[in-house]
């Protein structure tokens, strides 16, 4: 134990060099004048509505939308841009902008123009009376904050001279609220914190049910023959690349989205229905490669013989992408606070919380491989490999049931189909395949299958309301909306809100062990509590938008408002029952509830 003891040490060591040596390239890429790590100590930045007001000015020729930027922020031009909405989409309108002040941008790392103080955006006299307007912008503070892209939308009345704030759907908009504790929090970790987390997080992360059917897989593989120690820390690193460069290939995707615009978050990739089949395929041909149908799973994996072998290293590098792919919706405890915080932040340090993320989900393996005594404990190679093998192959199946459920919620039954109908097709495909060498008329036949299988893929589209019917498991839901939000809130009532979705594996088991009790559905009713779930599923940029207010990049998120105003608290991601029925108390009678909520821990 003396020899696993002094390897676990020396590989925490190499962790902390490597964590404080990317904290400190971090702080060197930034001027101080522009630094998120000197401003997160001590600056407290405005809520994005008063950093960038918006007001109109109306004149016979037509009107101007004019933009109050606070001192120290500023807006980006190439982000502006506004939109006509008719009934069948939008249409862009042409912008006269003015000569702006260039400077190097560390959010973007390269030159880009901006605006300061004040900005006038002409809009062409149009012949309407009525024009509803979608505005589009994104800006920073100098002290190193740069907000998420926004939009917003307004109604324009040219008669009268006024403008109406609209909500994304068309309806009157409330006045938005101010920046939340939870998104400053956030906002303020700094990043050597925001990087412990981000690393703590993915620790757990490998505890989760989306991730063990992968993990067992790869723990098997090291019990093979003929493996040197060497020749296992280097599939350890192989397969820790894989997790690393997946979680910072994903979260560079997810900011480069973002930065356009997208209201997208954590998991993303989930919210297609065609990655959704995708991975449904991938597991499913797994499950048949293990139970001993074809090997092509077997290679993916880096199972089976030679996989000492260097050339063999791509196995444990894919093993690592895949578990990415499945874990990153899932959110651990500890992992919403450091990418809010992520998503705030230059691309650079943005990605070292991301990468933080990916080592502190490939240390647990990583460090098995330089654990010689617990390797020498497991069994010897033999015949029991192949029947645990085939027993291995039964999560990979109940994975790619858990995506089909997944697949439901976003596309109906059709899609369930179509994408069982791919399936067989692939089964029929691996059975046609031609072994030990290729054979035209079997071999073609099974290539026509495969391709029919993915072709399908195109075809499977989000549709609306899928999932409503089994999302209801409760009858206090009621469908999130910020107007029902505020109506609530007009009516002085406490609101509980869920955001949830059918991939998130935290979500699930919060809704079945809490949110699903009896107990908690007779307290929101005793306590007249307005209860709001959001269904994130699919894309819904409303929903979106609440995330981002309260510094989540994912769901899960839980929010408790209290009786007769005052804003929300913030509820951790595990829930416990007793935990949320002692904060509903206390928000429904908020003095009466003060001490019970103190005492009480989630």
């Amino acid at each position: 134990m003396a020899v696993i003891s002094d390897s676990f040490r020396k590989i925490f060591l190499l962790m902390g060099a490597l964590l404080a040596l990317a904290t400190t390239m971090a702080a060197a890429q930034t001027p101080f004048g522009n630094n998120p790590l000197g401003a997160s100590q001590d600056a407290e930045f405005l809520p994005v509505d008063q950093a960038y007001q918006q007001d109109f000015l109306f004149s016979g020729d037509g009107a101007s939308v004019i933009f109050q930027i606070a001192p120290e922020y500023y807006l980006y031009r190439d982000k502006l841009a506004l939109y006509r909405l008719d009934p069948d989409g939008k249409t862009p309108l042409p912008m006269e902008l003015p000569d702006g002040e260039v400077i190097w941008d560390e959010y973007f790392e390269k030159e880009t123009e901006v605006y300061r103080f004040q900005l006038e955006i002409p809009l062409a006299a149009t012949p309407a009376e009525r024009m509803q307007l979608e505005v589009h912008y994104q800006g920073c503070a100098d002290a190193g904050l740069c907000y998420p892209p926004q939009v917003r939308q307004f109604d324009l009345d040219f008669n009268n001279g006024t403008a109406a704030p609209l909500d994304p759907t068309g309806g009157p908009r409330s006045t938005p609220a101010p920046l939340t504790a939870g998104a400053s929090e956030s906002a303020s970790l700094g990043l050597p914190l925001a990087m412990l987390l981000a690393f703590l997080g993915g620790l757990i992360l490998n505890f989760m049910p989306c991730v063990f059917p992968v993990l067992s897989i790869k723990l098997l593989s090291i019990t093979q023959a003929n493996q040197q120690s060497h020749e296992r820390h280097w599939h350890g690193w192989a397969y820790s690349a894989g997790v690393v460069g997946s979680f910072v290939a994903i979260a560079a995707a997810m900011l480069t989205l973002r930065a356009g615009g997208e209201a997208v978050g954590w998991g993303f990739q989930l919210q297609s229905p065609a990655m959704v089949a995708g991975l449904a395929y991938l597991f499913f041909i797994m499950g048949l490669s293990l139970s001993g149908l074809t090997e092509i799973g077997g290679r993916l994996m880096g199972l089976g013989q030679g996989i000492g072998n260097p050339r063999q290293l791509r196995g444990s590098l894919a093993t690592g992408a895949l578990a990415t792919l499945v874990a990153s919706p899932c959110t651990a405890p500890l992992m919403g606070s450091a990418l809010g915080f992520a998503v705030t932040q230059p691309a650079a340090v943005a990605l070292l919380v991301f990468a933080a993320l990916g080592a502190g989900m490939a240390a647990p393996f990583l460090l098995l491989t330089y654990a010689p005594g617990l390797i020498d404990r497991l069994p010897r190679p033999g015949p029991w490999m192949d029947r645990l093998k085939q027993l291995l192959a039964f999560p990979m199946y109940l994975t790619a049931v858990w995506l089909l459920w997944v697949l439901g919620r976003q596309s109906g039954s059709d899609g369930v189909a179509l994408v069982l109908a791919g399936a067989v097709a692939i089964a029929f495909a691996l059975w046609l395949w031609p072994r030990p060498q290729w054979h035209w008329g079997s071999g073609s036949l099974a290539v026509l299958a495969l391709f029919g299988a993915l072709a399908l893929l195109p075809r499977l589209e989000p549709v609306a309301g899928a999932g409503a019917a089994s999302s209801a498991k409760s009858d206090y839901w009621q469908p999130y909306s910020p107007e029902r939000l505020e109506e609530a809130r007009r009516e002085g009532r406490p609101v509980l809100i869920n955001m949830t979705a059918a991939w998130c594996i935290t979500c699930l088991a919060n809704e079945k062990v809490v949110l699903s009790s009896d107990t908690v559905a007779e307290t929101v009713s005793t306590l007249d509590i307005v209860a709001l779930k959001g269904d994130w599923t699919n894309q819904d940029p409303l929903i979106t938008e609440l995330l981002s207010r309260y510094g989540r990049t994912s769901v899960p998120l839980y929010l408790v408002y209290p009786a007769g105003g005052g804003e929300a608290r913030v509820l951790p991601q595990i829930l416990t029952r007793d935990g949320l029925i002692a904060e509903l108390q206390s928000a429904a009678a908020p003095e009466a509830g003060a001490a019970l909520a103190a005492g009480s821990a989630l």
